[in-house]
């Protein structure tokens, strides 16, 4: 009986150790922005449809319908949430398209090459848009999947995913171009640039590079939140676009991302391209204010 007293002596404490690993939660070695789990989305799956979704856009911030384009199909599509029943509207010929935005009643779509190609709101109910605008040499000649509409000061924002100017260096550079709704044009107006060195200040585990797929802005803090569907990141940028944060994204999640946007209430929302194993889809995190 003492033999067996001396070997619970010590079998217990080991025990009540691998009881306590066991239990104890896992830490994460994903993180995510202040009011977002980005580990716990509502998914929303595509149709066939929208296997290779891209980018996804609101009108005027109303989560009710999705707007949101195919890297194929020249269309617009919109749905109802968590109804994959789509409609859709050609406004040009099959092409590689990246990223869609909605500024002053007019729909923007970038192409990969940096055209972008516009139509009235109104238009989005048709089954072709009539009055389809084809801008050319806006931006240099690049590769570009990052488009951002703001409403309130009519500036449209395209991020380079490759473009020559970044070569040598390690950036991303932008174009900012200001809408003029009275005449329906876009006017080149500045350049913008991100320091990639910062985010290996952030985590020294991570390269210095981006190419990014897709971009918008927080419209409570108006920071920018920019997508990077090959790297996995989502990166966070003040509105001088200086990296605060960088947030690495679990392949078991996101198989391709390739869309972000916000909805008026702040709630956000990031699309995947789909695969032979997986649906195209649409991931929604709630927006939980501090403290609660």
């Amino acid at each position: 009986m003492k033999k067996v007293y001396t070997k619970l002596f010590y079998i217990l404490p080991v025990l009540a150790l691998l009881i306590f690993y066991a239990c104890k939660p896992i830490a994460s070695k994903f993180s995510s922005p202040a009011g977002y789990n980005l580990e716990k989305p509502d998914k929303f799956n595509m149709p066939e449809s929208l296997l290779e979704i891209s980018g996804i856009t609101f009108y005027k911030g109303q989560p009710d319908t999705v707007y949101s384009i195919q890297d194929e199909d020249g269309k617009v599509f919109r749905q109802k949430w968590d109804i994959k029943d789509q409609k859709n509207v050609r406004f040009a010929a099959k092409g590689d398209y990246e990223d869609i935005a909605i500024l002053k009643e007019k729909i923007f779509v970038l192409k990969s090459n940096g055209h972008l190609f516009s139509f009235p709101f109104a238009e989005a109910v048709k089954e072709e848009a009539e009055n389809v605008k084809h801008s050319k040499g806006l931006v240099p000649k690049g590769e570009y999947e990052s488009l951002y509409a703001d409403e309130e000061s009519s500036k449209v924002y395209i991020l380079c995913k490759s473009c020559p100017v970044d070569k040598k260096k390690k950036t991303a550079t932008g174009y900012v171009l200001n809408y003029n709704s009275e005449i329906d044009s876009l006017i080149p107006e500045s350049t913008f640039s991100i320091d990639l060195e910062q985010i290996k200040a952030m985590n020294p585990k991570l390269k210095a590079s981006l190419s990014p797929s897709a971009l918008t802005r927080n419209p409570k803090t108006k920071e920018w939140y920019i997508l990077a569907s090959a790297n996995k990141l989502l990166l966070i940028a003040d509105e001088n676009w200086k990296v605060k944060a960088v947030h690495r994204l679990s392949s078991a999640l996101y198989n391709q991302p390739e869309g972000i946007a916000f909805d008026k209430d702040l709630n956000l929302y990031i699309s995947n391209e789909g695969d032979e194993l997986t649906n195209g889809n649409i991931l929604k995190f709630k927006y939980t204010a501090a403290g609660k």
